[in-house]
């Protein structure tokens, strides 16, 4: 009953004064669901020890039918836990993440009938990859929704409908001034007109924000995650987390009462189905996003966002300070005990170089040395919309670099659908989204569908740049799935003998009795080694052997003990 009285407790802080009838209702409701608590022995920090996949179902093999027979592929690469992209009902102006319906898988990822007994598709996929060992995790915008969702629909019908509390409306768009513009260069303000009001949108103009101020949104939000609970995902990355509430005279971000939504979310799947995750999509430095973990009450986990630019930042200077730097205590807090950083190098958005996760001086010196392309810049030179092979020119060694050290730093590491072939930018998936949304995003670059035929072929051919990166990383991947050091170890950086300025990344990995050397080549040239200690006798678990140097762009795994 704990978690329940924390519930309780919340409500009361968030709304003093108003009744808690309508919490009570909502939990005598959710208990009466006979799968309503699933305690069945869920290891609770499960996220640990993940390697997760990111992908859009449709682009990645049409729907869920085709997502389910590819279950075999994501299996063997040594994937365990699928993070599905938007996958509710949506016009799909912003890729699903304006959402029109939180209870409806879209019709397109099922039959194409879009019956509602289709959805047991969705179900059926659940089923088959949770028999593979592969846990299910999707996005929910908790923050707005489509302008099309039938909540909005009915708010501007007239200011007396009972919806209409459930956005934010105003004739004064001088409201929320300190807010700022987050598609700068696609959006010039916050308010958007409709009848003789606006409403506020942190997002594109179509998507209005949700106005938790009023107690039914927080309710209506916490039905929606408890249904998907009981039908069997396994998490839920929230959206745009730190706008979720709004005062004026605020930028409104991170905000007391936003901390206070996001325990209430967490008290609530924890009661029902503990081991749940909560994964907060805070883009922000990383003491500010520790935050969104609490004392081990908020989210599980969170995006570390300034190590993503931080480490093409260290591979385009050969010196590895950057990312040793991003990683310090000073810079990276001490997490809570339960607490986890979902890491990185490409997804779904741009590269971003916004000035919370970067300098003026790396955000310059980042976007000079990879945006190849006029055509990849993002909202004026504060992203590059890019994947990872186009970042890195097409160059294996470089690419392999990358995953090695996304892999061995501590945190669970996130792959982006396509970059573990060298899937290229899509320039027709991006003209036809211009089309359809009337908007200039080059963030379409980075999507697009796999041609699986086209894959098989690469595959096959040793030489291909496809196979060249998809076998070195399956065996990567499948290493890390058999040590718990990397998800849940500790790190520490050393400097090896004669590379006292970075042109090395070194660094010991510990966990339990196990203990591990990596060391990554951030050079173009070949580099004599001279191991420390122990490390001495220790073999390259690739090669099998003790090495005596490492090659450009190299990298070496040494399992001491």
């Amino acid at each position: 009953m704990q978690q329940r009285d924390i519930l309780f407790g919340i409500w009361e802080r968030l709304y003093p004064g108003i009744s808690t009838s309508d919490l009570e209702q909502f939990l005598v409701v959710a208990e009466a669901n006979p799968a309503a608590f699933q305690n069945d022995e869920i290891q609770a920090d499960w996220y640990k020890d993940a390697v997760v996949y990111s992908l859009y179902a449709n682009l990645f093999n049409n729907d869920f039918a085709g997502l389910t027979q590819k279950l075999d592929y994501l299996h063997e690469l040594g994937i365990n836990c699928i993070w599905l992209l938007p996958v509710l009902d949506s016009p799909m102006r912003d890729a699903g993440f304006d959402i029109s319906d939180y209870y409806q898988i879209r019709a397109d990822l099922l039959d194409k009938s879009g019956k509602s007994a289709d959805q047991q598709v969705f179900r059926q996929f659940l089923a088959e990859a949770h028999k593979k060992g592969i846990r299910v995790i999707f996005d929910i915008s908790m923050n707005h929704t489509s302008d099309e969702h039938p909540w909005f629909i009915e708010a501007s019908k007239s200011k007396d409908n009972p919806y209409r509390n459930y956005y934010i409306w105003s004739k004064d768009t001088n409201l929320y001034q300190d807010a700022r513009i987050i598609f700068k260069g696609i959006e010039s303000s916050n308010w958007e007109k409709k009848g003789e009001e606006y409403f506020f949108h942190r997002f594109f103009n179509f998507q209005p924000d949700l106005n938790y101020r009023n107690p039914q949104v927080l309710l209506e939000m916490c039905r929606i995650l408890h249904f998907w609970q009981v039908a069997g995902v396994d998490g839920f990355r929230a959206d745009a987390t730190p706008y979720i509430w709004k005062v004026d005279g605020t930028d409104c971000e991170n905000l007391t009462e936003t901390h206070l939504v996001v325990k209430f979310f967490r008290a609530m799947l924890d009661y029902f189905k503990p081991g749940t995750l909560l994964l907060a999509e805070a883009c922000q430095q990383p003491a500010k996003v520790v935050e969104y973990m609490g004392n081990g009450d908020e989210c599980h986990a969170a995006y570390h966002f300034p190590l993503m630019p931080r480490i093409y930042k260290s591979i385009a200077m050969q010196n590895g300070k950057p990312i040793e730097e991003t990683l310090s205590k000073e810079f990276t807090p001490e997490l809570p005990a339960n607490g986890q950083w979902f890491t990185f190098l490409r997804c779904h958005d741009e590269l971003s170089l916004e000035l919370v996760y970067v300098t003026e001086e790396e955000r310059k010196y980042i976007h000079q040395q990879y945006c190849l392309q006029p055509e990849w810049d993002f909202r004026m030179g504060e992203g590059i919309s890019a994947r990872l092979s186009e970042l890195m020119q097409r160059d294996y060694r470089r690419i392999l670099l990358a995953y090695s050290i996304i892999l061995t730093l501590p945190g669970t590491p996130v792959i982006y659908y396509g970059d573990e072939f060298g899937k290229l930018n899509d320039e027709a998936y991006y003209n036809e989204m211009i089309q359809l949304t009337g908007k200039d995003d080059t963030r379409f670059l980075v999507r697009g569908k796999i041609n699986w035929d086209e894959l098989s072929e690469n595959l096959s051919d040793p030489e291909s740049l496809s196979s060249r990166i998809y076998g070195k990383l399956k065996q990567m991947l499948h290493i890390r799935n058999e040590h718990k050091t990397f998800g849940r170890g500790t790190i520490e950086f050393i400097q090896l003998p004669g590379y006292p300025d970075g042109e090395l990344l070194a660094f010991m990995r510990r966990y339990e009795n196990e203990e591990w050397l990596i060391i990554h080549n951030l050079t173009n040239q070949a580099l004599p080694l001279t191991l420390p200690g122990a490390a001495d006798q220790s073999a390259d678990i690739f090669k099998g052997i003790k090495p005596g140097e490492i090659e450009p762009y190299g990298f070496s795994w040494l399992k001491i003990s």
